[in-house]
């Protein structure tokens, strides 16, 4: 029988899974749940030691001897502190030592509550990876706490291995044990790539091709990285193949991607769930396609990055590939399942043909098209960046070419500062689509004398944070358009005048289509700016309109 504590089976669970055979264990009443699973699974020899200073090294010896990660399991309070030195020398030895410390619940810590004090990142440096384990209450809190262990325990043996430590808040009654069975926890898998030779690829990725040929619905998802040629060829090819490959214009050097538009068609759908996915990538501005995939909780899913990071967007992660995300791509074998593409390929046709067909009236959203079909007419090459919010969204419907973004944690700041920067490295013509609020929030950017000509500033001004208007609860705030939406009537003329910057400005249509051509193609020594004004109720009615009739 095993602990009733949830996240204590899953700990136990997961450290069985991963191999682990040994451990080392001090007394205490609050390990104790702990110490009853570690011994009763049958599977993990258990090795008592009193003196936890002592216990630390005794593990630290095992791993020596086993070459495979040992766990030193230890009581709350100063006990955990009696480890230090352990770890300190695991942690330049490159031992794979794991640190498991039983704990009062968060609520109790400074509480004067007995044999308690602040555990979570005790060992600071001193650990590759530091969790605190949640005690879960459903469904999203049992994933989490799932995720946590794995991350913790790959971290433990990537590269060269190195120490971890796993906090374990219990809250009593303690020892209360009627779990017949361990429950079946999801071990997420690290295959780490040396070569990139494409026989030692093959056989590297073995286990991410196997899944890949047995899959009768794969899909492939780009997020946001840096452009590349190889990727472009890589996606001819995977076309070719008849794979299935989602991206966005933060992704990809060139290409319609339609994803908001397909999970608008898609709606319900199941028939579109993917039994395989691939992620290659960072961040997707697209919430949709994130939430659409959180539905595929029985989909194999695995990630690539060169770093070998955990991420489990889609909360179904199977395996973590760390390689170069184009050489996988490019030795991905077999042929794309032909029905599941061609139901992928009208989809996007429909999309397609949305979007050429529908004319937004005079707004951000027809702004942004005219932009983008004047863009493609350029004859020099151009840099695009997109602010956040509305305006990265709007550029995911009409950029065809690849758009820089700020994504990493998709604040309003820096935008603009990011764009200037660009252009001062560059002869480049430099555009940067901005929201008002985003722009006013970074308009010292602008204060730079070493700016020139080649950079331009397409402000779409509503006067307000549009996005926040879509919301329909908060339209029964009576504070939502003053301090959530923060309302103004700034206009950027007067900072343009102030640092020597060109001003264009539009109100209706035909101001937009003549002010628009002047900013991408009149040369210029200074640089240009082009304030767009429209209303922020009519703007958010014609993006939903884009959407709704599709």
């Amino acid at each position: 029988m095993f602990s009733d504590k949830e996240n204590i089976n899953i700990l136990t669970s997961l450290l069985i899974a991963r191999g682990v055979r040994y451990a080392v264990v001090c007394p205490g009443s609050r390990n104790a749940p702990i110490v009853h699973n570690l011994a009763s699974c049958g599977q993990i020899k258990c090795y008592p030691v009193t003196d936890e200073r002592s216990a630390g090294f005794y593990a630290l010896g095992l791993c020596q001897a086993v070459n495979n990660p040992v766990v030193v399991c230890v009581t709350s309070g100063t006990a955990l502190l009696n480890l230090a030195p352990a770890v300190a020398e695991a942690f330049y030895q490159n031992l794979p030592l794991i640190v498991v410390s039983a704990d009062r619940p968060l609520q109790w810590i400074n509480q004067l509550d007995g044999q308690t004090l602040p555990q979570a990142n005790i060992f600071g440096n001193f650990v590759r990876k530091s969790v605190n384990l949640l005690e879960p209450t459903d469904e999203e809190h049992h994933w989490y706490c799932n995720r946590l262990v794995n991350e913790t325990l790959i971290e433990c043996v990537k590269g060269s291995c190195g120490p971890v430590h796993i906090n374990v808040p219990i809250t009593e009654p303690l020892y209360q044990f009627n779990v017949n069975v361990l429950p079946t926890e999801r071990k997420i898998e690290l295959l780490s790539v040396s070569s990139t030779d494409e026989e030692s690829l093959k056989l590297q990725l073995s286990p991410l091709f196997n899944s890949v040929g047995k899959a009768e619905r794969p899909l492939i998802i780009i997020g946001q990285q840096k452009p590349s040629a190889s990727l472009t060829i890589a996606l001819e090819r995977l076309h070719a193949q008849q794979y299935v490959v989602l991206y966005e214009p933060l992704s990809v050097e060139q290409g319609e991607g339609y994803i908001e538009e397909m999970m608008q068609l898609i709606g319900d759908d199941k028939t579109f769930l993917p039994d395989f996915i691939l992620y290659i990538g960072g961040h997707l501005v697209s919430k949709r396609v994130k939430q659409f995939l959180r539905k595929t909780r029985n989909a194999e899913c695995w990630i690539v990055n060169s770093e070998g990071v955990l991420y489990d967007t889609f909360m179904n992660l199977h395996g973590v590939i760390q390689a170069d995300s184009n050489a996988v791509l490019s030795t991905l074998p077999c042929k794309g399942e032909t029905e599941w593409f061609e139901q992928w390929e009208n989809l996007k046709q429909k999309a397609r043909k949305h979007r050429v067909e529908f004319q937004p009236q005079y707004s951000s959203m027809l702004a942004v098209k005219q932009f983008e079909t004047l863009i493609n007419q350029v004859e020099s090459e151009c840099v695009v960046h997109y602010a956040n919010s509305t305006s990265v969204r709007l550029g995911c419907i009409y950029a065809q070419h690849f758009v820089f973004c700020n994504r990493g944690v998709n604040g309003i700041e820096g935008s603009l500062s990011t764009a200037a920067g660009y252009s001062l490295a560059t002869k480049q013509r430099v555009f940067c689509v901005i929201g008002d609020l985003s722009f006013f929030y970074d308009q010292n950017a602008l204060w730079n004398q070493n700016l020139g000509g080649n950079f331009r500033i397409l402000l779409l001004n509503n006067g307000g944070g549009g996005i926040f208007s879509k919301f329909e609860g908060l339209k029964d705030s009576p504070v939502r358009q003053q301090m959530v939406m923060a309302e103004h009537t700034t206009t950027a003329k007067g900072v343009c005048h102030d640092n020597h910057i060109r001003y264009l400005s539009a109100n209706n249509e035909l101001s937009l289509e003549q002010a628009l051509h002047a900013l991408v193609f009149d040369k210029s020594t200074q640089p240009m700016l082009l304030e767009v004004f429209t209303d922020v109720e009519k703007e958010m009615k014609i993006y939903q309109d884009y959407f709704r009739t599709i």
